[in-house]
């Protein structure tokens, strides 16, 4: 989105550009740190070789003994795995848009990001809409 807000600064100089991440849901946060640390978890239990299944009681799975055995693939497996999860809950797509705090775009409740033609045409209009011609008011 960094073309969009270049291409923006340069049709209009005077509009101050600002991005940041819009914030998950709190569920969706949760999942995402509970992920994260069941991630970190499971790198710590395959590299230390610790049997987390013989201390709950339970019968070891083929597949703890096979990520015994391939400890480098396992671990980067739960690595790769686990951020593709986190970054499902945690990012949430958003691109919005807002002119002098009103919304003037929004992703998430029109399902797509506009084409640069589109957000320019979008702010020209808003940008008419909020002008005021200083030959309609007449002094006393």
């Amino acid at each position: 989105m960094f073309s969009y807000s270049r291409a923006i600064s340069q049709l209009y100089p005077d509009i101050r550009i600002e991005g940041e991440n819009y914030p998950p849901t709190p569920f969706n946060r949760c999942a995402g740190n509970l992920i994260s640390y069941l991630k970190l978890l499971s790198i710590l239990l395959i590299v230390s070789g610790q049997n987390p299944f013989a201390f709950l009681g339970l019968d070891t799975p083929r597949a703890w003994t096979w990520s015994q055995d391939n400890k480098i693939f396992s671990c980067l497996m739960s690595f790769f795995l686990c951020n593709m999860m986190e970054t499902h809950f945690l990012s949430t797509g958003a691109f919005e848009v807002t002119l002098n705090d009103l919304p003037v775009w929004s992703k998430l409740q029109s399902g797509y990001v506009p084409n640069i033609q589109e957000i320019f045409q979008i702010l020209d209009n808003h940008l008419k809409i909020n002008q005021v011609d200083p030959m309609s008011f007449s002094s006393p």
